[in-house]
């Protein structure tokens, strides 16, 4: 799995969406204060402490390949504050635990993997027998307007020579070829789907604060005095595509796949 350097503390003041989100899919866990949690891509871990507080009598362990992201949440989320809370590095292609967690859940993180397969089976490794997974990522469509502007900025001449050998980095994937790994490492599953969702922002700034925090395989290739151009071009071209509303917010057409699963007791 690929590293970025990903600014922490910039990302925990433009993911707010992202927050949104995942306490739309707390909501759906129907936890009972004491199951064992495992949060995969646990980022600054402001969703993962959010999850310790349904689980008082249980625990919450949050991973993230991103150091920096670690540090913040241990620093933000220290034992002594949250007894059942803890954070450590680790890659969602590497899961090292052995049924450890009643529950594994993910969000608006796995789609930063390319290859799914190695991840749906360390879940399954990690789960004990009859444990849930509820994972929301980007999936197959997600960003499209975002990602035409990104390909005609990559075309520019100005551009062009900073993405030779470029890949698309992300793994927005669809129901079928997701439900396929999900049998394959052994899952009952529940549920998998394409959901449309809108993100919003507050105006050019707004958008261009979650892209510089987000869109980093993207933006690390371009050299650092010239970034703050490459981000401003972006944003005033999706604007172009996409105007302002009459609230001052610019929307963002985002489809995240949804999975829900069980391991089979």
């Amino acid at each position: 799995m690929q590293k970025y350097c990903w600014d922490a503390e910039d990302y925990q003041k433009h993911s707010q969406a992202q927050q949104k989100w995942a306490r739309e899919l707390i909501a759906k866990l129907n936890l009972e204060k004491t199951e064992d949690i495992l949060d995969l891509g646990c980022g600054d871990g402001k969703v993962t402490s959010e999850i310790a507080n349904y689980v008082p009598n249980g625990s919450v362990v949050g991973v993230d390949n991103s150091s920096s992201m670690i540090a913040l949440a241990t620093k933000q989320y220290p034992t002594r504050k949250h007894p059942n809370l803890s954070f450590m590095s680790m890659d969602a292609t590497r899961l090292s635990f052995k049924e450890q967690f009643d529950v594994v859940f993910s969000n608006a993180a796995l789609h930063w993997v390319r290859t799914h397969k190695p991840v749906v089976e360390g879940i399954y490794n990690s789960l004990r027998s009859g444990g849930r997974v509820l994972l929301q990522m980007g999936g197959k469509g997600n960003a499209t307007y975002i990602l035409s502007v990104l390909k005609e900025l990559q075309e520019k001449k100005e551009w062009q020579p900073y993405f030779e050998g470029f890949k698309f980095p992300y793994g927005f994937h669809g129901t079928e070829e997701y439900s396929q790994w999900l049998k394959e490492a052994g899952f009952n599953i529940h549920r998998v789907e394409l959901v449309p969702k809108d993100m919003e922002h507050d105006g050019q700034l707004g958008l261009e604060g979650w892209i510089r925090t987000t869109w980093l395989p993207y933006t690390e290739r371009i050299p650092e005095e010239k970034r703050g151009e490459f981000i401003s071009e972006l944003a005033m071209s999706y604007i172009k595509k996409v105007p302002v509303d009459s609230k001052g917010k610019i929307h963002v057409a985002m489809v995240r796949l949804e999975v829900e699963a069980a391991k089979i007791a």
